[in-house]
């Protein structure tokens, strides 16, 4: 796994379990809307897949191209 993820909020966590709201908070995100990239490692995909439904992830910074 290599490369970085965006992650953007996209559904408020009030209503939610405080757990969901803690992980999106060590996630660093804090507004709805609001994006961070972070690596793509098994424990941020553990991570997204506990607030799957309150987020969008989308998968940049892959591996450069060899010419």
């Amino acid at each position: 796994m290599a490369g970085k993820l965006k992650i953007e909020l996209i559904k408020s966590p009030i209503g939610y379990k405080s757990d969901q709201r803690s992980t999106l908070k060590a996630l660093g995100l804090r507004k709805l809307h609001g994006c961070v990239e972070k690596d793509d490692t098994p424990q941020i995909r553990g991570m997204i897949r506990k607030v799957r439904h309150l987020v969008a992830v989308e998968e940049t910074g892959g591996m450069p191209d060899e010419a």
